[in-house]
């Protein structure tokens, strides 16, 4: 079962909403494009079989038109040469064709509204991919930064645990040792400095 029952759910949709509410936005925006793509080529597909019946519908419009202007021509033709009756005829012929392009020209008006209707349906549902399209970039995205940001957290909890944080800080100790050491020295100094400054007093 599709995500749309109709091409208006499409149009009248909220996809912020819906990805908002569903479990996994990023397989319900591929579906929701994937009905969107179909549904274009469906629209596509029809409004080029009823360009095609227009075509069909002038071609016989057409060929009508000429037949009205053929008898026309006949009846003024059988009036100069004063045979009204075939006149009348012709006149009769040219009426009956009239008729017929009267409703071919009807067929062509209503055809014509809805090769419009198409197009503008197109037009709305393309802006309703191209959105869809830009959401799923948008979440495509945010799904790449996440990932990153995991593997980056993870980088760090494994340098925490790991044998080099062990071996700076060892490191570490052993500077602190060193610092120590030297201290030491430095007081040692200190105590025979002050040793021999009381000798003098003695002396």
């Amino acid at each position: 079962m599709g995500i749309f029952t109709r091409f208006r759910d499409i149009i009248s949709s909220n996809i912020s909403a819906m990805l908002d509410k569903a479990e996994d936005p990023e397989k319900l925006i591929k579906l929701m494009i994937r009905e969107m793509e179909d549904t274009l080529v469906e629209l596509k597909t029809s409004c080029a079989g009823v360009m095609a019946s227009m075509k069909k519908i002038q071609r016989q419009l057409d060929e009508v038109l000429s037949r009205i202007k053929y008898w026309e021509e006949r009846a003024a033709l059988a009036a100069r040469k004063g045979r009204d009756d075939l006149a009348r005829e012709a006149l009769l012929e040219k009426r009956r064709y009239g008729e017929k392009a009267g409703t071919l020209e009807d067929e062509l008006s209503e055809h014509g509204l809805l090769v419009e209707q198409y197009q503008e349906d197109m037009g709305q549902l393309e802006d309703k991919l191209g959105s869809a399209r830009e959401k799923q970039r948008m979440l495509q995205q945010r799904h790449i930064h996440a990932r990153r940001k995991m593997r980056a957290q993870e980088d760090i909890r494994r340098m925490e645990t790991s044998d080099a944080i062990f071996r700076f800080e060892e490191f570490e100790n052993r500077i602190e040792r060193i610092e120590a050491e030297a201290d030491l020295v430095n007081f040692g100094r200190k105590h025979t400095l002050e040793g021999e400054l009381d000798s003098l007093l003695v002396d």
